[in-house]
């Protein structure tokens, strides 16, 4: 038995006190730990090892404006953009003006990006007005990232990791949450005591049938925020990559958005090149509108195919993981044309944060994926990801330094979705959840459908099958088209929609 989702008093087991828990290992939960250890003692906990997470199988880089001719005020208007109304223009200040000084922040903490001529080597990619985006390893920036902050963390004093711990609760006290428990990997269940408690647990991928994401992605974090009666918002948003190699492997290699940023071009069954038929930004648009696109061109031709070849022969050295990857089914990236087709990669919506990390209930911080700061809006810009995590984080650690008040209300412009609470309690995703997810919540949503997958929900308390219910709800509640979130039965924008969709728990 696992045990409850939230643990009023867990005075009875074996019990440790930091002044901050994080729980995660990606980009988003080491930075923060980084930032909040000048305050004191920090518990970093992975659920499996430390560097299982989506921070590893990022390929494209960090966008930051530090480009001569960029600027924050440009990245800001190409985010705002992506994000089709939905972005909260604060926070994408905020990104945009702080990235450069977390880019150069990590640097220093050891992570080596590609060069040439002496100076950063920029890509592009879609919905980018610039080459902002810098890579390391030509396509394996996330898994240099990892390397270096990882290193950095395991040498730092204050900072203490422990690795195959699943969070199983949240522990509160008088409306706050004060520490978690968590159950280890020989089954031993404990408590940790934490002045703050930070939720770095990534996203939600591992939800649908194809997907990016690493086989943890499945939503703990925001099962255990929602049991303890924080706010979640925009969970309809869920952004699907175009180009994920079409093979039977799970999770999905990703084809990097770099690669059409560097030339490579879409074509359908018939050899066809067809994006510009759909945006004039052609493979460089957005990526809901490249992904959307890509579907379709897949029910009408049967398939859809990356040419590299217009990059190229070198394409290979440009992009070593994901020619390896083709490699292994046989293909070869600079001759052939790759099969392609749209899978979960990232969760826009989240734990409804403010721009200090802080969630509605006082003493629980979020950042990186599992966090909703209303930096992405309906889709977020390419290469953003990491740049959030690091640029939040830090501000989350910075609040837990300062010892910042809590504010008294979330302020949003937001419609709120009052539903009941659900008892969540880790368990492992089910290929049944993941078909009817992919069937019911994927690229093509209509309120029908999203109807008959909430009655065909199994029964329990599994925190997959309520993160599941979640998303559904949210997206039979959005009726519009807007971003990543495609209605067919609305397939326009409405004005009346364009606001977040703030989810919290029903009054008893």
């Amino acid at each position: 038995m696992i045990g409850p989702a939230v643990c009023d008093d867990p005075a009875s087991l074996p019990r440790t006190e930091v002044v901050t828990l994080v729980i995660g290992s990606g980009v988003a939960g080491m930075f923060t730990a980084l930032h909040a250890a000048r305050r004191g003692p920090v518990l970093l906990l992975s659920k499996a090892s430390l560097t299982e997470s989506s921070t590893g199988l990022a390929q494209g880089g960090v966008a930051a404006a530090i480009a001569p001719d960029d600027s924050p005020a440009l990245h800001a208007a190409d985010t705002l953009v992506a994000g089709d109304g939905l972005c909260d223009p604060a926070a994408v200040a905020v990104l945009t003006e702080e990235g450069p000084a977390r880019l150069r922040e990590l640097i220093a903490f050891g992570a080596a990006f590609d060069r040439a001529n002496g100076e950063y080597a920029l890509t592009r990619e879609g919905a980018h007005s610039r080459r902002r985006i810098v890579h390391a390893g030509g396509d394996a920036t996330g898994a240099e990232v990892r390397r270096s902050l990882l290193a950095t963390v395991q040498q730092h004093p204050q900072i203490t990791c422990r690795e195959g711990c699943a969070v199983t609760a949240l522990w509160l006290r008088d409306g706050r949450c004060c520490g978690a428990v968590a159950r280890d990997v020989h089954g031993g269940t404990f408590a940790v005591a934490a002045e703050a408690v930070v939720l770095a647990t990534g996203g939600i991928g591992q939800l649908f049938r194809l997907t990016t994401n690493p086989s943890i992605a499945t939503g703990d974090g925001l099962a255990l925020a929602w049991q303890a009666g924080a706010a979640l918002a925009d969970l309809e948003l869920v952004q699907f990559h175009p180009t994920a190699l079409a093979v039977p492997e799970s999770p999905q290699p990703l084809i990097s958005e770099a690669v059409r940023g560097e030339g490579a071009w879409l074509v359908n069954a018939h050899g066809e090149r067809f994006m510009l038929r759909y945006d004039a930004r052609g493979e460089l648009a957005p990526r809901d509108i490249v992904a959307r696109a890509i579907y379709a061109e897949m029910q009408a031709t049967g398939a859809v195919f990356l040419d590299a070849s217009p990059i190229g022969p070198n394409v290979a050295e440009r992009f070593p993981t994901v020619a390896a990857a083709c490699r292994r089914f046989g293909l070869d990236l600079a001759r052939d044309r790759i099969p392609v087709a749209p899978a979960a990669h990232y969760h826009m919506g989240g734990v409804l944060t403010d721009l200090h990390g802080r969630t509605s209930l006082p003493g629980l911080f979020a950042c990186g994926e599992v966090a909703c700061t209303g930096v992405h809006g309906a889709n977020r810009l390419a290469s953003n990801s990491l740049l959030e995590a690091l640029v939040f984080g830090a501000r989350a650690g910075e609040a837990i330094v300062t010892g910042l008040a809590w504010p008294a209300t979330m302020q949003v412009g937001a419609e709120r979705l009052k539903l009941p609470k659900m008892r969540a309690e880790p368990s492992p995703v089910t290929p049944e959840i993941q078909a009817l997810m992919w069937r019911a919540a994927a690229l093509v949503r209509n309120g029908e459908t999203l109807r008959q997958a909430l009655g065909e929900l199994p029964p329990g308390s599994a925190s997959p099958r309520v993160v599941a219910e979640l998303i559904l709800r949210a997206a039979s509640a959005r009726e519009e088209s807007r971003g990543a979130h495609y209605r067919s039965d609305f397939p326009e924008k409405s004005a009346a929609w364009q606001h977040h969709l703030v989810l919290v728990q029903d009054e008893p």
